[in-house]
């Protein structure tokens, strides 16, 4: 299977002096904890909270660090319901809802509620 890449924040970071984590990162975690055989279609990539986030500027360039973001696997449809945009030739998704839509549409996975 062509494997997407998921760029997420690891939980318990530290920042603003305390230890923190991403409430869409951890709603993305929550999805693939309900579905987990999405996992075997990804592959996690986990980010520093400082930026610049190396890889992500290497792949979707510097305005493009947002995490959660999706990057489509090449070849592969993302379905009418979720909004990707493109940067460096490459497709993606950087938000929570719009990639749990596209968890449903790639992996079968049950639609976000209000979707």
């Amino acid at each position: 299977m062509n494997r997407d890449i998921i760029f997420l924040l690891a939980p318990g970071f530290e920042d603003n002096g305390r230890r923190e984590y991403c409430p869409e990162c951890a709603e993305v975690w929550g999805v693939l904890n309900y579905f987990p055989a999405i996992l075997h279609g990804l592959d996690i990539r986990y980010q520093p909270i400082s930026r610049p986030r190396a890889e992500m500027v290497g792949m979707l360039g510097a305005d493009h660090q947002n995490c959660p973001t999706l990057v489509l696997a090449e070849g592969v449809e993302a379905g009418a319901s979720a909004a990707v945009k493109t940067a460096n030739g490459q497709r993606f998704i950087d938000n929570a809802r719009d990639i749990g839509k596209y968890f449903a549409h790639r992996y079968g996975a049950p639609v976000p509620r209000g979707s």
